[in-house]
């Protein structure tokens, strides 16, 4: 009988580690120390942040997974030999993972680095402090404002130094994808089924959607957003896409799906591990977008943060980031560096790109719909029935066991056995 008890129990336990571990997955993992640092900087730049007096302090930067350089100079560890700053670095998978941690309260960040319509967002609900450019000469100095000087429109340069630019793509596998596809709607062909990676997050899921179906990805009309959730669950019933994140890699990388959703700089990264793999702007149009490096409020190192945004447009550390996160730079001395190996990838740098729209912040009653949409098209309910339905199975089955014990214990003592 108490084998019974322990058998259901840790069935139990089991069971409930699996419900958590549904969400997103968050890498939390400090930057790995790289023990082949070499000296890249003149003595001006080396004093100019050993004068800063960030000796003895913390910084603690939250950041998109595979966002910096941590291979060739390591990124991290050279701020802090320059600065004597001390750096916690944790990683986030989306944009509203990172709102969701940052509004909870409990956790203090210097540095975030969130995409545009989240920076909107932000900036909107305050919780971003004004960067103080006499901190940041660097950005003056190396932003490339002629090319990208529209993206910090509406105010956006005082809360936001962007960081890199990019835009999604479709990706396909050749082996598996005979003909080039020129549309979002290919996500939809059962051919396919099984074989689809789609955005795990509602923003960029829905804009594929809105793609197809010709619709604002800004729209704030309740009707195109139930319009363009039939259509994902639609997608979900036809194709049972699975939703991933920086799982992608791994999972397109392997051969084993078809198509998948994600962003441009990613899929040269992908290719170098997999030739078989091609991309396409689909025909309907592509979100571009930007993200940027931002200070929230509740910083308890303004002046390490601002800092540490100068440090990332040094030439030669904005030159490592590019090289190895693959996404556009905004950054002048990197685009005019004929070191620079991808200035002409056409998936990162791409001519003539004729449809796209960019990401804003949405009104909070349209955010709410569209994430109530969103547990819909995810069939987080129905997940939810599932758990109710076996505790409840669990329960009874318990009350089944112990009064047959009861009633054992009952009968022995009518027979005094």
């Amino acid at each position: 009988m108490k084998e019974i008890i322990s058998l259901l129990l840790a069935l139990v336990v089991l069971f409930s580690l699996s419900a958590c571990g549904n969400g997103d997955n968050v890498e939390e993992t400090p930057t790995q120390q790289n023990e082949n640092n070499v000296d890249i900087f003149s003595e001006e730049v080396k004093a100019y942040y050993k004068n800063l007096g960030l000796q003895g302090t913390t910084l603690n930067v939250y950041n998109w997974g595979e966002y910096i350089d941590d291979e060739e100079i390591d990124v991290i560890t050279q701020f802090e030999n320059l600065t004597g700053c001390e750096v916690n670095y944790t990683t986030f998978e989306s944009n509203e993972n990172m709102y969701s941690k940052l509004s909870g309260g409990g956790v203090s960040y210097d540095i975030i680095i969130p995409s545009d319509y989240m920076v909107e967002r932000l900036m909107a609900e305050e919780m971003l402090l004004e960067l103080d450019y006499s901190n940041i000469p660097n950005f003056n100095k190396y932003f490339d404002n002629e090319r990208y000087g529209n993206l910090i429109e509406n105010g956006i340069k005082d809360y936001a130094a962007i960081y890199n630019v990019g835009s999604t793509i479709l990706i396909y596998n050749k082996n598996l994808v005979k003909e080039e596809p020129t549309s979002w709607k290919v996500l939809w062909d059962e051919q396919y089924k099984g074989k689809v990676l789609m955005f795990n997050n509602p923003r960029d899921a829905f804009a594929v959607a809105q793609f197809a179906l010709g619709q604002d990805i800004n729209t704030t009309n309740m009707t195109d957003w139930d319009t363009a959730a039939d259509y994902l669950l639609e997608q979900r019933q036809k194709v049972r896409p699975e939703y991933v994140m920086d799982e992608v890699f791994i999972k397109m990388e392997s051969g084993e799906y078809a198509l998948a959703t994600y962003y441009a700089g990613d899929y040269e990264l992908m290719v170098e591990n997999n030739p078989d793999l091609g991309f396409v702007f689909p025909q309907e149009g592509v979100n571009t977008f930007f993200d940027a490096m931002c200070v929230p409020k509740g910083s308890q190192n303004k002046k390490g943060a601002e800092a540490f945004i100068n440090f990332m447009m040094e030439p030669e550390i904005a030159l490592a980031n590019a090289e190895y996160i693959y996404y556009a730079t905004p950054n002048k001395s990197v685009l005019e560096n004929p070191d620079y190996s991808l200035i002409d990838s056409d998936a990162i740098y791409p001519e003539n790109l004729e449809k796209t729209q960019s990401f804003h912040n949405l009104p909070v009653d349209t955010l709410q719909y569209m994430n109530s949409l969103w547990m819909k098209v995810k069939g987080e309910n129905d997940a939810q029935g599932l758990y109710i339905a076996f505790f409840s199975v669990i329960a009874v089955v318990m009350v089944i066991i112990i009064a047959n014990i009861l009633k054992k214990k009952r009968m022995a003592k009518f027979y005094n056995v």
